[in-house]
């Protein structure tokens, strides 16, 4: 089957992000293509967004933080 331009849509970088929630890492990573080690360097000097404890082993990223991260040009 052959693929038209009338078939073809443009995705948005993040189709499946929800409007309001947190993410997890591995979420954030999947996004976001860098190490872990990159991102928690980029968290401490202010690059990325800063994270939000949810409980003693639990710490994600407001949705709307990676979202806009996303958006904001030269990233």
């Amino acid at each position: 089957m052959r693929h038209t331009e009338k078939s073809r849509r443009p995705r948005s970088p993040s189709p499946s992000l929800p409007e309001i929630g947190y993410l997890r890492l591995p979420q954030v990573l999947s996004l976001i293509p860098v190490s872990k080690s990159t991102w928690w360097v980029g968290v401490r000097t202010g690059r990325y967004p800063q994270p939000v404890k949810l409980g003693p082993r639990i710490t994600a990223w407001r949705v709307e933080d990676i979202r806009a991260l996303i958006e904001r040009p030269g990233r």
